[in-house]
């Protein structure tokens, strides 16, 4: 017998055993979740208190590691007394002693079961458990309730090093050597991302405006009857200028910004024109149109209740509703098609040679998965990035609303470039959108930032006087 036949084995990590043992997993770290869950970023639930937790998987993600990757659901009144609650995807770490540097990223010290004398912590915050995501995601396959996906687009080569990002957003990104770019979707739902899903369809379609997915992973798992998105990994844009940055560079400095949004527009139009290649296309009829004003119209109402200063726009801002639900006795054929969904100048980059790319198409996270992937006139697109130039505009001081209209006209032009139709000849539609992305932004602006707030309402009363045409 050979010395390593010989030789006992190695114990299990206690991550293991703590997978095997849901139910004492779940009573372990419940107290700490608690209190950490709700301070995050991403987490939906704010302001109402988190009254239970269901644990639906936890899966070690490499034997013998401390990296344990668990969706739970957090239960919370009175939204779902009897619902399921919102799942989150968590990837946690545990350690005997939790290092200086990783303080921050504390969930909790536990106290019984198998982690009992552990501290559990965010492990994307750790280099060397991102780097056992990274290695986990070059291989395909089943892990437990997981699997994962490779595509034929690039590759994931061994030892890049990790650098999670810091940025405030409602999932967690990981970049790796400079090179790709993991996004892990915390608030997960039953479906395929879209964020996944165009990416992919795009790719197929030939166009290079937007970063291929070179890996992916999924579960299927408890009351999930749908393959549902966990995380993509893409090429990462190394030296690429953020869209909304580079807008405020140029509005400090006082440079015009015109030519990058005719490029813009000729890049959106792009994605559109083969998007619309790619996956079904619809024609909108006028019932749907009609359907269509009528959302927009309950959307005005309902924050105009949670806005008050939003109460005395209402009858004008409706008017923007109503003209599309009269457009839709024109008899004018209008198509729809999926879109970005959320565009704006955030979700831009601009490469050094000049190329403008698109990425994050998960649309609205606040919106139902199957609203995000409804299909809309691609107007839809481009009233977000209209607004996206007010935004950049009216956060100069003073506010500089001829740098705004600039681009706007450019980026409508530059889109007409590509496609032949400039959005600006459709001005009810272009109206009704613009106006339900503005009331969305103040119920946003309202919640979370209201210092903000000032600027979706100078939007909203400009709109609400305009004439219907």
């Amino acid at each position: 017998m050979s010395e390593a036949a010989g030789r006992p084995a190695a114990p299990a990590h206690p991550t293991a055993a703590a997978a095997d043992n849901p139910s004492g997993l779940l009573a372990s770290l419940e107290p700490h979740l608690r209190e950490w869950l709700p301070r995050q970023r991403w987490f939906a639930g704010k302001g109402r208190p988190v009254t239970g937790f269901t644990l639906d998987s936890a899966t070690p993600l490499l034997p013998g590691s401390a990296l344990l990757h668990l969706l739970v659901r957090a239960h919370q009144p009175p939204a779902d007394d009897d619902g399921p609650g919102d799942r989150y995807q968590l990837i946690i770490g545990t350690a005997e002693l939790l290092p200086q540097h990783l303080a921050p990223a504390a969930i909790g010290t536990i106290t019984r079961g198998p982690l009992a004398g552990r501290t559990a912590y965010e492990a994307l915050q750790d280099p060397r458990q991102a780097s056992v995501l990274l290695e986990r995601l070059r291989i395909p396959g089943a892990l437990g309730a997981l699997s994962f996906h490779r595509g034929p687009h690039g590759e994931v080569p061994r030892g890049l090093a990790p650098r999670p990002l810091q940025a405030e957003q409602s999932n967690s990104s990981v970049v790796y050597g400079d090179r790709l770019i993991a996004k892990f979707f915390r608030r997960v739902v039953a479906g395929t991302n879209p964020d996944l899903e165009l990416p992919l369809a795009l790719a197929r379609a030939g166009c290079d405006r937007v970063p291929a997915p070179v890996a992916w992973f999924e579960t299927r798992t408890g009351d999930m009857a749908q393959t549902t998105t966990l995380g993509v990994l893409q090429p990462f844009l190394k030296g690429a200028a953020d869209g909304w940055d580079l807008a405020l560079k140029h509005l400090t400095n006082e440079q015009d910004f015109a030519g990058e949004a005719r490029q813009l527009g000729r890049a959106t139009a792009e994605v559109h024109t083969a998007l619309a290649r790619a996956l079904p296309t619809v024609t909108y009829s006028r019932a749907q149109l009609e359907q269509l004003a009528g959302t927009m119209i309950r959307r005005l109402e309902s924050t105009a209740q949670q806005v008050p200063a939003l109460l005395p726009l209402v009858p004008g801002l409706r008017s923007a509703f109503t003209a599309l639900h009269d457009l839709a006795a024109d008899g004018r054929v209008r198509h729809a098609q999926r879109v970005h969904g959320d565009l704006h100048l955030g979700q831009c980059l601009r490469e050094a040679n000049g190329t403008w790319r698109l990425i994050d198409f998960e649309g609205e996270p606040s919106r139902p998965l199957a609203e995000r992937r409804m299909p809309h006139p691609p107007h839809r697109d481009i009233a977000g990035m209209l607004r996206s130039f007010d935004y950049a505009a009216r956060s100069a001081r003073p506010w500089n609303a001829a740098w705004a209209d600039s681009c706007r006209s450019a980026y409508c032009a530059g889109y007409a470039e590509v496609t032949g139709d400039d959005p600006r000849t459709d001005p009810v539609l272009l109206r009704a959108y613009e106006t339900d992305k503005a009331v969305y932004e103040a119920l946003y602006e309202a919640r979370h930032r209201p210092d903000w707030l000032p600027v979706p309402l100078a939007a909203l009363t400009r709109l609400a006087q305009e004439t219907p045409r």
